[in-house]
């Protein structure tokens, strides 16, 4: 029978024990299932590179962040499922599993059992590897500061509002306006930079998907030149409909197999909402036919 290792995180936002029992039990019905628990930051990678050695299989119950670890431990040695455990959950919500972790969990549990797979690209930058976005600058400061909220005492991660809210005062702080402060090779200066990969969205607003570009296989750049007091409202208003790309004062790629960022002064680095500290740059490559998923 199959062998799966199920990588559970048991602090994500939708993962309960009574949960977890009904994931298991859905999965048990196309193989036999090992659950293994994150204990810290990092774990989700270990657990996944020892799956690869043992297991046909992992799936991860949790949010991206243990996806991204997970992904960064063993993507490519062996078929990964993701069953849809955190606030968000943007990644498996990319892939068309819905959002109840039961039905996901089944859905994956039925293509094991018919072998269904796909391949789908991941973006790396400085050698580590995210599912949908990666930012520098702005982007990744929001994140960095919504996690220093910590979470609520059921393990709840801060709301959408939050992460609004914290981008608007970031703003405020620099009275409104963000100059040029990287230079991205073969695209110009820029305030910010956000990347994803293809068509796929950076984020949710809720139900609603965010995209960075509306078609390209390979990665996508959005990086506004600077921001204004008149320009924020533009801006947020079209990253939200997805047509940000494209607009006035924004440089755009879209199917990029790579470039560097160059940043005047240490900034954030963020992949799939995972702080990885300040860089004085970036390498952003694209890493096609990465990563196989039950699907």
């Amino acid at each position: 029978m199959t062998r799966v290792v199920l990588i559970v995180n048991p602090f994500a936002t939708a993962v309960t024990p009574a949960r977890l029992a009904q994931v298991e039990a859905a999965l048990g019905r196309g193989a036999d299932v090992v659950t293994r628990q994150t204990e810290s930051r990092g774990h989700a990678g270990v657990l996944a590179a020892q799956a690869a050695e043992e297991a046909d299989a992992v799936v991860v119950f949790a949010g991206d962040g243990t996806y991204n670890e997970a992904i960064n431990g063993a993507a490519g040695l062996l078929p990964f499922g993701f069953v849809p455990g955190g606030g968000a959950s943007v990644f498996p919500r990319t892939l068309g599993l819905p959002r109840n972790p039961v039905t996901a969990a089944a859905r994956i549990a039925d293509a094991l059992v018919a072998g269904r797979t796909q391949t789908v690209g991941l973006g790396r930058v400085n050698g580590r590897r995210f599912s949908f976005s990666a930012g520098i600058g702005i982007d990744a400061e929001v994140v960095r500061r919504v996690d220093a909220r910590g979470r609520s005492d059921d393990g709840r991660r801060p709301s959408n509002l939050v992460f609004v809210t914290t981008l608007l005062g970031l703003v405020a702080g620099e009275r409104g306006r963000l100059e040029p402060q990287l230079e991205i090779a073969g695209h110009g200066r820029a305030a910010f930079a956000l990347v994803g990969w293809g068509r796929r969205p950076y984020t949710y607003a809720g139900p609603l998907p965010v995209r960075l570009a509306r078609d390209g296989d390979g990665l996508s750049l959005v990086a506004p030149v600077r921001l204004t007091p008149a320009s924020v409202p533009h801006v947020g208003v079209r990253f939200l409909r997805g047509t940000l790309a494209g607009a006035d004062g924004v440089l755009t790629g879209q199917g990029l197999d790579g470039f560097q960022v160059r940043a005047d002064r240490p900034l954030p680095l963020q992949a799939d909402g995972e702080d990885l500290g300040d860089v004085d740059g970036a390498v952003f490559e694209a890493e096609r036919d990465a990563l196989t998923v039950l699907a």
